[in-house]
């Protein structure tokens, strides 16, 4: 029992503390989810981890939001086009082909990485539009299928590297001969392109260069050759600003007056905008790519659908960081979207992005037809 001095020396607790720490809540709304993950004891299965990732948090929530997002524009793009059919259209690359036309755009180290698989997946059964790429994008595709890329470490000493002949994309490790033989392999086909422009007065563009490179390599392995085989168009604005621009200057001295019209397909890219009757833009990474597709969406008032999975920051006032919100304000993504930023390393994310969406759904209908 406590004495009568004790009870005068018991100190209150501050009423401010107090009612700082224990602010009585108001009640959420009853449709709030609640965060909960995975329980392994119900076993390994992946598909159900990732379901659970939306209630996860953070960017694990994110994730989730992106596979509903790409979902609707797979879900959009199975409903028949009707009366939307494009059999005017004498560009088959550009032609309406279905409800939702689905635009992808990255950067060029994820053709320098395995989500190069990925990408050519996508491509390989028709399950993209349209192509966006840097030319590192392009060229790094090709030269793959001319000599192999390697894992190294991101710690490896460039100045050995040179002495060696060695190029490093982050961990990854291209040697100086692979550029070789890409010269090597090239230079006939922009020699040809040339006689073609002289005697036929065919106009070259990104993309039309693009898809005769794919032709021309004749890999099933390659991302383009399949493009050029299912008449996807690869647009890439800045061509020449990698090795391909690199040989187009060396080609400029042996055999010079090659020209490359970028307009031309920047018409062809605002068009397949204009007349969709829904778009989707998923976009790996930021820079040129990102405005690019953005922008040609803006010529529609928006893309209904949005991807953005990269690692910028919004806070430098880059395009790259920008968040789909940002789009919103210029017109690029429809005021009633719900566009989706993964705030990740694609590399990563990529392919499980794939995996529950894309993939998951052709393997679906291949083995129930």
């Amino acid at each position: 029992m406590m004495s009568e001095e004790e009870g005068k020396n018991r100190e209150e607790i501050p009423e401010c503390s107090k009612t700082a720490v224990l602010v009585e809540s108001r009640p959420l709304p009853e449709d709030t989810p609640q965060v909960k993950g995975y329980d392994f004891n119900r076993g390994v299965d992946y598909h159900e981890l990732f379901g659970t990732y939306k209630h996860s948090g953070f960017q694990a929530t994110n994730f989730g939001l992106a596979v509903e997002e790409i979902n609707k524009m797979l879900d959009e793009r199975e409903k028949p086009l009707g009366e939307g059919q494009d059999e005017y259209e004498e560009d088959e690359f550009i032609r309406r082909k279905n409800s939702c036309t689905i635009f992808l755009g990255y950067t060029s180290n994820m053709a320098s990485c395995g989500v190069r698989e990925s990408i050519r997946f996508l491509v390989q059964h028709k399950m993209v539009d349209c192509i966006v790429a840097t030319a590192g994008g392009v060229e790094e595709d090709i030269i793959k299928c001319l000599g192999p890329t390697y894992i190294g470490k991101f710690e490896l000493e460039g100045k050995e590297l040179r002495d060696r002949g060695i190029n490093r994309i982050g961990n990854l490790l291209v040697p100086n001969t692979n550029y070789c033989l890409f010269e090597d392999w090239l230079m006939p086909k922009l020699d040809a392109m040339l006689k073609e422009q002289e005697e036929k007065g065919i106009v070259w563009s990104p993309s039309k260069i693009i898809q005769r490179l794919g032709e021309e390599i004749n890999n099933p392995e390659s991302i383009y050759y399949w493009a050029a085989k299912n008449k996807i168009p690869v647009f890439s604005p800045a061509l020449t600003d990698g090795s391909l621009g690199d040989m187009m200057y060396f080609h400029s001295f042996k055999n010079p007056g090659l020209i490359v019209d970028i307009l031309s397909d920047l018409r062809r890219l605002n068009t397949m905008a204009v007349k969709a009757v829904s778009t989707g833009m998923i976009i790996i990474g930021g820079g040129l790519i990102k405005h690019h597709i953005c922008n040609a969406n803006l010529m529609r008032n928006g893309a209904n659908f949005s991807v953005f999975l990269n690692t910028a920051s919004e806070f430098d006032g880059s395009d790259s960081g920008a968040r789909p919100d940002e789009a919103i304000s210029w017109g690029k993504i429809r005021k009633d979207a719900n566009p989706v930023k993964i705030y990740a390393e694609a590399s990563l994310v990529f392919p499980l992005l794939v995996g529950e969406t894309f993939a998951r759904r052709f393997h679906q209908r291949a083995s129930n037809p």
